[in-house]
């Protein structure tokens, strides 16, 4: 069976790599590309015949394709994903920014139309096997402090994948409020974002790529949990798996974790 795919966000770095990855996969196809800034093919000599749409309805109306994957901003990728789904469109959304009640309204319209959708902070297979490192290190150390580096051109802080780390540390931590009780910030921000007592620090740098620290204190001992991506190589393993098993999804499902065969 050939997946045929349409890509959202082609000029980015992102999915530059997802065309190679697309391109190197025998059983995908990319039949369209959704771009914000062209309707032809033009600085696109990679793509060949590959037709490139500025209008999502337009492209989902009259191309033929099996998964959508977005891979561009919220505010672009939140309204093409609704519209995929509408059309009964399998979506795969590596981009991040969404909101609860965001996700809350795209879980809404892939239930009533029995379509699959997989949300992403992160695709790279290491960062979600950091994830649920950190879950279940939560259990018994339960002060932490969470690093996390990108690169300058990133939009959004904390990232997705600082976020879910945090949503996921909850499910078997207590809730706590960590340092000492009267400490005070001589520059605001210094001890960085709070989210149930723990704190995110954002870091933005060229020569980033995507990066996150987890850091546990417990008495006389530190346990850091540690990922690096170098690469958007290191994403294209866990779409390509997302691409998958979204096709036998009908529902949203949210963090790459939920389809990866871990016991």
């Amino acid at each position: 069976m050939t997946v045929k795919i349409i890509l959202a966000g082609p000029r980015g770095k992102m999915g530059s790599e997802a065309i190679k990855m697309i391109h190197n996969e025998q059983k995908f196809q990319l039949v369209a590309c959704i771009d914000k800034k062209n309707n032809t093919k033009a600085d696109f000599n990679h793509l060949e015949e590959t037709p490139i749409y500025y209008d999502a309805e337009q492209c989902f109306s009259e191309v033929s394709a099996d998964v959508y994957i977005d891979l561009t901003i919220p505010e672009i990728g939140f309204p093409n994903t609704k519209l995929a789904l509408k059309h009964n469109l399998r979506a795969v959304v590596g981009t991040s920014g969404f909101t609860e009640e965001n996700i809350q309204e795209l879980t809404r319209i892939a239930n009533e139309n029995a379509t699959g959708c997989i949300i992403a902070p992160n695709f790279a297979l290491g960062a979600v096997l950091m994830m649920l490192f950190s879950k279940m290190a939560a259990t018994y150390f339960p002060d932490v402090e969470i690093i996390e580096k990108h690169h300058d051109n990133k939009l959004d802080a904390p990232s997705g994948t600082a976020t879910k780390t945090v949503e996921m540390i909850q499910q078997t931590r207590e809730s706590k409020q960590q340092g000492h009780p009267d400490e005070y910030e001589i520059l605001p921000g210094a001890r960085g974002a709070q989210n149930d007592g723990i704190r995110i620090h954002s870091m933005r740098l060229p020569g980033l790529v995507a990066h996150q620290e987890v850091i546990f204190g417990g008495q006389s001992q530190l346990l850091t949990i540690k990922h690096d991506s170098f690469n958007r190589e290191s994403f294209m393993d866990g779409l390509k798996l997302a691409v998958n098993e979204v096709l036998e999804l009908e529902t949203l499902i949210y963090g790459l974790e939920n389809v990866m065969d871990i016991n």
